[in-house]
C-alpha cells in the first residue's frame, strides 16, 4: 500500500471513529449526569480536528522540491504536529477549567448513573485500538504528524481511564471525584501536548538525529572500503528526514577520480542503508 492510500485510510478511520465515539460519550455524559464524561467527549471531538490537521500536514509535506523550497516541504509535518500539540493543550486546559469551576462553586454535585461508566469502558477499548492502528501506519511511513495523532488517541484513552475512576468513585458516594477526574484528565493531556510540541520543535530547529543513530551511521561509514577516517560528522533533522555533513579521509596519494569514486560509494550506501537520510554532503580529505 502506497503512502497516499495509507494517509487517506488512517485519516478516515480516525475521523469516523472520533465522531461516533464523541457523540456517544457526550450523550452518555449529559444523560448520565457526568461532567467527567462530557469533558472526555470534548477531548474526542478535538481528535477529529487533530486528525484533519495531521492529514493536511502530511499531504503538504509530500510536495516535491521547487525553486523556492529546494530542500522540500517535510517541515510542514512538524508545523502540523505543533498545531496538534497546541490544540491538545487548549483542550486540556479547557477540561481542567471546567472541573475546577465545579469544585470551587460549592454547588451540590450530581451522582452519575451507570451509563457514563459503560461509555468510559467503550472509549478506553476503542481509543487504545485506534492508537495502535494509527501508530502502526505512522511508523510505516515515518510521519511525525500521524505519530502525534496516535498519541492524541492514547491521551483520550488515558482520559477515559481517569473518567472511569472518577465516575466510579462518585457512584460510591464521593461526587467530588467526578470533577477531580476532569483535573486528572487535564494533567495527562497537557503532558502529551508538551511531548508532541517539543518533538516537533526539535525537528524544526535542525536538532541532530541523536547519539545512538549517529553512532550507527558512523560505524557503517568507517567500514566502507577506502575510508581511512571520519574527520567530521554532523546530522540535522528536517521534518522526518535527515541531512548529513560528512568529511572522510582517504589515502593522500590517491587520484581525484578514485577519491571521488569512494565518496560516491559512501553517499549511495548511506542513503540506501538509512532510508530517512534524504541527502549526505561529503568532503574528502587526505589522510595524515
Amino acid at each position: 500500500m502506497d503512502e497516499t492510500r495509507i494517509i487517506k485510510r488512517v485519516s478516515k478511520v480516525g475521523i469516523f471513529g472520533n465522531v461516533v465515539l464523541a457523540l456517544f460519550k457526550l450523550i452518555a455524559g449529559v444523560i448520565g449526569n457526568s461532567g467527567a464524561m462530557i469533558s472526555d467527549a470534548v477531548h474526542s471531538l478535538s481528535d477529529v480536528f487533530a486528525t484533519f490537521v495531521a492529514y493536511v500536514g502530511v499531504r503538504l509535506s509530500q510536495q516535491p522540491e521547487d525553486d523556492e523550497h529546494p530542500y522540500g516541504h517535510e517541515r510542514l509535518e512538524c508545523v502540523a504536529a505543533m498545531i496538534l500539540g497546541a490544540l491538545l493543550a487548549v483542550t486540556g486546559l479547557g477540561i481542567g477549567y471546567t472541573g475546577l469551576q465545579k469544585i470551587i462553586s460549592g454547588e451540590p454535585l450530581e451522582v452519575p448513573t451507570i451509563l457514563p461508566l459503560i461509555a468510559a469502558v467503550v472509549s478506553i477499548v476503542v481509543k487504545e485500538a485506534m492508537f495502535w492502528y494509527t501508530m502502526h501506519y505512522a511508523k510505516k511511513i515515518d510521519s511525525p504528524a500521524f505519530k502525534a495523532d496516535a498519541w492524541h488517541h492514547r491521551s483520550d484513552a488515558i482520559s477515559s481511564v481517569g473518567a472511569f475512576i472518577g465516575i466510579g468513585l462518585a457512584k460510591l458516594g464521593f461526587p467530588i471525584m467526578d470533577p477531580i477526574a476532569s483535573l486528572v484528565i487535564c494533567c495527562f493531556i497537557l503532558k502529551v501536548a508538551y511531548d508532541i510540541f517539543k518533538d516537533a520543535l526539535d525537528k524544526m530547529l535542525d536538532t541532530s538525529c541523536g547519539t545512538e543513530m549517529e553512532g550507527r551511521m558512523m560505524s557503517f561509514i568507517i567500514k566502507q572500503e577506502g575510508v581511512e577516517n571520519i574527520d567530521l560528522f554532523h546530522t540535522r533533522q528536517f521534518g522526518n528526514k535527515i541531512y548529513i555533513d560528512l568529511e572522510i579521509a582517504v589515502k593522500g596519494d590517491m587520484s581525484l577520480y578514485k577519491a571521488h569514486e569512494i565518496a560516491e560509494r559512501v553517499h549511495n550506501s548511506v542513503e540506501q542503508e538509512f532510508p530517512n537520510v534524504k541527502h549526505i554532503m561529503i568532503h574528502v580529505n587526505p589522510a595524515d
